[in-house]
């Protein structure tokens, strides 16, 4: 049986590679071993580290968190030319997959990039890099076919994988009732992300945003935990001039139910746009993260809601747009006008359909797959 390294860093991407990974075994055999959490240990995947350990967003954060992120570096390289994989799969997480990719190819490893990293958003001087060291890339998002395969990289735009999953089960009604909700009065969602770092930069302003909501008499609110963290990340920001109902794993259900959610930037604004769920999507980093990001980043909008739909489908409050003040004034517009969410809602509805069908992972485990016979022919 062909052994594989796989490496995800953050929470989106280690839930798409447990996926992958279930999917290679069932087709191939594959026993996979490398860097992720708990959905790929569940998956079978033999951790050399875990990836709550390295992800971090932003340039203070990360340097705060660098010997941690070298020893793990050090540790993963030296398990792959242990092991000498058939084939290494690295998904999204660039600045740390990209310095693996260098060691990997020059220890004669092939490598698959999946959940390509966004080059063309920011640093695209990086798809050189790509396009020397990584054998094929498996693109989730249509318009960034386009963009590698006129860099030169092998290329396939496989769908994104969350179109199969991002579902709710449960009635607005029947949402309400589980978590002691009166149906008949707006709800807001709060999900601030599935960082610590993110939490902490983003949820004392929704919090804020939230206590003039409801001096306006308007919504409950109803806070989303991420897999991965824990209620008691939360416990210092409570507040108790108001109450904010936690939902822990419920994320789908939580946006399907209610009238509008104040969205963290991420994966979190694709799973919205597969909902239909109106959402003001906000982001802060550090000055030093922001200083840098201003000049690297090349693209007219933040949000990927955004970029999918090729238009500002949702408002976004970016680092000093992000005030208190603002998230109220565009969830307090969404909350007070059923025309507004429903104008949305029809957007949300365009970007969605540019996600194409679903069978994302079938289609690049198949690829994948491929490469491994082929991989076995020449050994």
């Amino acid at each position: 049986m062909p052994e594989i390294l796989i490496s995800a860093g953050e929470p989106s991407g280690e839930m798409y590679a447990a996926r992958l990974a279930q999917a290679l075994r069932e087709r191939t055999g594959a026993r996979a071993f490398g860097l992720g959490g708990v959905q790929m240990r569940a998956a079978g995947v033999d951790l050399i580290a875990d990836c709550s350990q390295v992800a971090v967003v932003g340039i203070s954060e990360v340097v705060r968190r660098l010997p941690e992120v070298w020893r793990i570096y050090h540790r993963l390289a030296d398990e792959a030319a242990r092991r000498n994989p058939a084939l290494a799969i690295l998904v999204d997480f660039p600045d740390f997959n990209l310095r693996l990719a260098r060691r990997l190819h020059a220890q004669g490893t092939r490598i698959v990039y999946f959940i390509s990293p966004q080059v063309w958003a920011w640093r695209p001087g990086r798809v050189h890099l790509i396009k020397r060291l990584v054998e094929r890339v498996l693109c989730i998002f249509p318009f960034e076919e386009e963009f590698y395969r006129r860099a030169g990289v092998p290329v396939d735009y496989v769908g994104h994988p969350l179109v199969d999953t991002v579902r709710s089960d449960m009635t607005r009604e029947a949402f309400a009732a589980a978590y002691g909700f009166d149906a008949a009065q707006p709800i807001l969602g709060l999900l601030p992300g599935s960082r610590p770092s993110e939490i902490e930069h983003h949820l004392p302003t929704m919090l804020e945003a939230c206590r003039i909501l409801r001096g306006e008499g308007l919504a409950q609110f109803a806070l989303g935990v991420a897999p991965g963290i824990g209620e008691r990340d939360f416990a210092r920001f409570a507040r108790a001039d108001f109450p904010v109902t936690i939902v822990s794993h419920a994320t789908y259900d939580l946006l399907a139910a209610a009238d509008a959610s104040i969205v963290s930037s991420g994966t979190a604004t694709v799973e919205a746009a597969l909902l239909g769920a109106p959402l003001v999507v906000v982001y802060r980093v550090s000055g030093a993260t922001a200083f840098l990001a201003r000049r690297l980043v090349r693209t007219p909008f933040f949000a990927m809601v955004n970029l999918i739909a090729g238009r500002s489908v949702a408002p976004e409050l970016i680092q000093e747009d992000f005030t208190a003040e603002a998230v109220a004034r565009e969830t307090g517009r969404l909350l007070r006008d059923p025309a507004a969410r429903a104008e949305m809602q029809r957007a949300l509805a365009e970007a969605r359909k540019r996600l194409g069908a679903g069978g994302a992972i079938e289609r690049a485990a198949s690829i994948i797959a491929n490469l491994l016979e082929t991989t076995t022919e020449r050994g």
